[in-house]
């Protein structure tokens, strides 16, 4: 999960975080000669640091438990009668993935490509299968290849290293993009880059959601909330619990 850090002992969390083993918790020391310290669940990319936060906020601004809601659609655990059922949750024990924590935003820090680069290249060479990154750049700022090459060329170059990269599970990785929350009719950057799967959101009317992008360079709709028709619907029919 390349966002803002994991809640990774979490009770509903903790039995899906993938674990450095290598790593010693808490020594300061690189004990794997991977060039990161302290590495147990993942990295801190915004203070180059083991120590992955995932509640920095003040007056409002900063962390709001997004990389941690993002972990839990994915692999919060299932039937353990504790918060939500993970997409790819398992029982805690065996059927569920593992959640590697790539913190690139940290508090109101943090988001730039070379930050995202880091992590992607990180993510691969520790044997992640999927990049899930549910952030993107404003369609109005970024829209077309030439522009977004421009500025995210490192990061460009980090998902294809993270697409190429063989693993034990996948000949090659897989990364999805949020296809954008700026209600335009194509997809953001990263995600309309060809080879990423892009994610628009839908509503519980199964139309796109207010926010959200759609159409050209998005590969799949997902549930993924829409309180501007809470009217019609209850709150928790219009959100996405996690």
């Amino acid at each position: 999960v390349i966002d803002q850090g994991v809640y990774y002992s979490h009770p509903d969390l903790a039995a899906n975080m993938w674990v450095n083993t290598a790593e010693t918790p808490g020594d300061g020391i690189d004990n794997d000669n991977n060039g990161y310290v302290d590495d147990v669940y993942g990295y801190n990319f915004v203070e180059m640091s083991g120590d992955i936060t995932w509640n920095i906020n003040e007056d409002g601004k900063g962390d709001n438990g997004h990389g941690t809601h993002c972990a839990g659609t994915i692999a919060a655990v299932n039937n353990n009668g504790i918060g939500v059922a993970g997409v790819a949750g398992g029982n805690g024990e065996t059927g569920g993935v593992k959640i590697m924590s790539c913190q690139i935003f940290s508090g109101t820090k943090g988001g730039d490509a070379l930050g995202t680069a880091r992590a992607l290249k990180y993510a691969a060479d520790m044997g992640a299968t999927i990049a899930s990154c549910s952030f993107g750049y404003t369609s109005s700022s970024i829209n077309s290849d030439d522009i977004y090459l421009g500025i995210g060329a490192a990061e460009k170059d980090a998902i294809d290293y993270f697409e190429a990269k063989n693993n034990g599970v996948l000949d090659g990785g897989v990364v999805i993009f949020s296809a954008g929350n700026d209600s335009r009719g194509f997809a953001s950057y990263p995600g309309a880059c060809e080879g990423i799967i892009s994610v628009s959101s839908i509503g519980p009317d199964y139309l796109p959601a207010y926010y959200t992008n759609y159409g050209p360079g998005c590969e799949i709709s997902v549930p993924g909330g829409d309180f501007s028709i809470v009217s019609h619907y209850n709150a928790s029919a219009a959100g996405v619990l996690s």
